[in-house]
């Protein structure tokens, strides 16, 4: 099976990605979170410095762009396709509030009609393939029918689906049942995205959908780094490595000139999901959570790995398949 690792803003950057590829192998590609160009197609040279392939001109990454416009995208495009990249993710994704009212993301899957503008006007001319991540819908998956006769009219690199509509955010259960027909319908490649946080959840999504092939998978990659791995067979999560990977990730936003506040921000951004590999353990993730400075905060995570909580086999949303939020108890 085809696995991606999903972009995740603020947590699967430059550092997570290279740094995850040489300690947990298993990830087939990974997609960089979206860039934003202006109505003028301009991207911000920090976002441009993050997509640089000087490092590893091979690694297997495709880019995103969340845009609304085809003039915008294109001009964005082309930049990424002068540092080298072959396949550019167009993002219809996205929940985000924010981008939604841009009408942007989501946002556009609530108007057929300017989604066709903005397809018509991309693949009029490419510079490098287009593949699309998209919602099945605005306000209900029973939009997505509509939308996969669109996407249907254009020669897409690939379609990636995140089985829900944008109402349900990341809280309602994927439509597994409305996505099982897709792969057969479409000339282009199909790949799965939603709640695959375990070995015994892509066991019951290949048991619905058996000609499965191809899947993304982001909270649950982010909440054990070395799931691609074990899905594959490999051996599961060890205490040492997460605590080496975490290691190595701070001591590179460190190096790279972030402040130690802002490199703390970031640690905790994943900390996010890493807790539930750490359950009954709120005191010493509260101590990870409330830590100000480096010492401390390395302080807090000896406290935490040396107290023995660390279960290889807690995975977001729990061993059932419990796939709802975990609210912080502190």
């Amino acid at each position: 099976m085809f696995m991606s690792f999903a972009p995740m803003e603020g947590v699967t950057g430059a550092a997570y990605r290279r740094i995850h590829r040489q300690m947990f192998p298993g990830a087939d590609r990974y997609y960089a979170p979206f860039v934003s160009p202006d109505t003028a197609g301009t991207v911000k040279r920090s976002q441009l410095e993050a997509l640089r392939r000087d490092e590893d001109p091979e690694f297997p990454l495709v880019p995103q762009i969340l845009a609304n416009n085809a003039a915008s995208f294109l001009a964005a495009a082309r930049r990424l396709a002068d540092l080298g990249y072959g396949e550019i993710n167009l993002n219809l994704g996205c929940p985000s509030g924010t981008v939604a009212a841009k009408h942007k993301g989501a946002g556009l899957l609530a108007d057929a009609d300017a989604l066709r503008r903005l397809l018509d006007g991309i693949f009029a001319q490419p510079p490098a393939a287009v593949s699309v991540k998209t919602r099945m819908g605005w306000a209900s998956t029973a939009e997505f029918p509509a939308l996969l006769e669109i996407f249907r009219a254009y020669p897409l690199a690939e379609l990636i689906v995140h089985a829900r509509d944008r109402a349900g955010m990341y809280r309602s259960d994927p439509d597994v049942g409305g996505f099982a027909s897709v792969p057969a319908l479409c000339p282009f490649p199909v790949c799965y995205n939603g709640n695959v946080f375990s070995p015994a959840d892509l066991a019951r999504l290949r048991s619905a959908l058996p000609g499965l092939e191809r899947v993304m998978i982001g909270r649950g990659a982010a909440a054990d780094p070395a799931l691609f791995r074990l899905l594959r067979g490999g051996d599961p999560l060890g205490a040492g490595e997460l605590r080496a990977f975490l290691d190595a990730l701070l001591d590179e936003a460190l190096s790279s000139g972030l402040s130690p506040v802002y490199a703390l921000s970031r640690m905790k951004e994943l900390w996010y999901y890493l807790r539930w590999k750490f359950p009954g353990c709120d005191k010493e993730l509260k101590a990870v959570f409330k830590s100000r400075r480096i010492e401390n905060y390395r302080a807090a995570l000896d406290a935490l790995f040396d107290g023995g909580g660390f279960d290889p086999y807690s995975f977001y949303g729990s061993r059932d398949g419990y796939t709802k939020e975990m609210p912080l108890s502190f």
